[in-house]
């Protein structure tokens, strides 16, 4: 005997993904900025990796300078991130069609440990910053001695 498996989800499962897709567009255009900048919500875009004791944070940040950009560690494992990416276009131009984001942003990311605020070198070339973090003392893995009978 011949069995037949219908997925009876199909259906609703691509409405699903529709609908999601749909929010995430909506929610986008009204993000904290009043909806002016679409996308700005996760500006700017992160890398972050481990590498033994020490933390990496980079971030793409074209069109700022230097001057416009700040950072800060807090509660030892808390990275915020602010700055303002000004317009590129004189003020009285007519927008043909606008992309990239301007103005203020704060991004603030919870990272996987304790880093040691005395201990971060923070780099900006070309756009792209650059943050290590040294790993906290506190966070560092310790051996246990382990005693018999």
């Amino acid at each position: 005997m011949q069995t037949t498996t219908r997925n009876v989800f199909h259906p609703l499962w691509g409405q699903l993904q529709q609908f999601q897709s749909d929010m995430n567009r909506l929610f986008d255009r009204w993000s904290d900025d009043g909806g002016r900048q679409p996308g700005w919500t996760n500006f700017p875009p992160v890398n972050v990796w481990e590498d033994g004791d020490t933390l990496y944070f980079e971030a793409e940040l074209p069109g700022l300078k230097l001057n416009d950009l700040e950072i800060y560690v807090t509660g030892n494992n808390q990275l915020t991130l602010k700055g303002e990416r000004k317009p590129t276009t004189p003020e009285k131009s007519v927008r043909h069609r606008q992309e990239r984001g301007f103005g203020k942003f704060v991004r603030s990311l919870t990272l996987p440990f304790a880093v040691d605020p005395n201990k971060v070198d923070a780099r900006f070339e070309n756009g792209v910053l650059q943050v290590k973090l040294a790993k906290h003392e506190s966070a560092k893995a310790r051996k246990i001695t382990v005693k018999g009978d």
